[in-house]
């Protein structure tokens, strides 16, 4: 591509150099994905005593940090195996339109898998061991999401295996860390925001359809293909919002959770910006209102149990 051609990229994406570069590398709109876990999880441990300031902070670093480097192994390998070029949208750009070499991104990858291992040895030692082998796990799983021989989000399999480790395993050891035990009730709360986890990969990939399909990719939208992988994501939103009911409903959550609800307006922004849009550049609104989603949701979440906290209902 002709140094014009990358710079009308640029324009359309608004893309900027200097900091701006390695900025855009950790992808910080998928940064929420890590930050909204954590927030759940030591929430709930919150209604129930009270909370380590520091293990709450040495777990939302190292979930970024997390995110973060699995982001980037995404940039890396995608490059590596040809299917990001200067038109790419949705990534980093980096390495195909800022020229950043491949190896730096995957040392920096690297490098930030290690400050997350530094702060899981302190998260251990002030809480148990076996957090470090669900720690390995899920960071060999965001190393296998796109490395490997069979990359995970090349297959049917990525929002799954996104949403229950970004989802359920972070709440849980969040919670856990903060109280030393796991609740059936922690592993049911953390559902809902397990499946818009899922839901954000789902609506990159619903943009990425077209490209992945030609690239030999096997995930869900290529399966279900544009209109039934929309009207898939719109049962994913439908589902989360129908558990939050029934857990309040339960009593698993508080009634303040009902203010969770708000969050609805963006998923139904989400879902119309799918709809009859062709170009991936089209699709880039409904992408980021469903990362918002998460986002509102989670917030809402968190701050409905502190609103609990203060004010008990029921």
């Amino acid at each position: 591509m002709s140094s014009i051609s990358k710079q009308n990229m640029r324009a359309s994406l608004n893309e900027r150099e200097g900091f701006q570069v390695w900025w855009r590398l950790l992808r910080p709109h998928t940064l929420t994905a890590a930050f909204v876990p954590v927030f759940i999880g030591t929430m709930l441990a919150a209604t129930e005593q009270s909370i380590d300031g520091w293990l709450f902070a040495a777990m939302l670093i190292a979930s970024i940090l997390i995110q973060a480097a699995t982001n980037m192994f995404n940039e890396y390998y995608d490059y590596v195996r040809g299917l990001d070029n200067e038109n790419s949208v949705g990534i980093g750009g980096t390495i195909v339109r800022d020229g950043v070499k491949p190896k730096t991104v995957r040392l920096l990858a690297l490098t930030f898998f290690g400050a997350a291992a530094l702060l899981g040895v302190f998260i251990c030692i002030a809480s148990s061991w076996w957090i470090a082998v669900i720690g390995l796990i899920s960071m060999l799983f965001g190393y296998l999401y796109t490395g490997g021989p069979l990359p995970i989000a090349y297959t049917p399999f990525g929002e799954v295996t996104a949403g229950f480790f970004m989802g359920t395993v972070i709440i849980g050891i969040s919670y856990y860390i903060q109280t030393l035990i796991i609740t059936w009730e922690v592993v049911l709360v953390s559902l809902p925001a397990a499946i818009f986890i899922g839901a954000i990969l789902l609506a990159n990939n619903i943009r990425d359809r077209v490209g992945d399909a030609e690239n030999g990719r096997r995930t869900l939208a290529i399966l279900f293909g544009h209109v039934g992988s929309i009207r898939f994501l719109s049962i994913l939103f439908i589902s989360a919002y129908a558990i939050t009911i029934g857990l309040i409903i339960f009593d698993v959550l508080p009634f303040w959770s009902l203010i969770t609800l708000l969050s609805v307006k963006k998923a139904w922004q989400a879902v119309q910006g799918f709809i009859n849009k062709k170009e991936p550049l089209e699709m880039m609104p409904a992408m980021k209102a469903t990362a918002q989603t998460n986002t509102f949701y989670g917030l809402l979440l968190g701050l409905s149990l502190v609103l609990h906290l203060l004010f008990p209902i029921g």
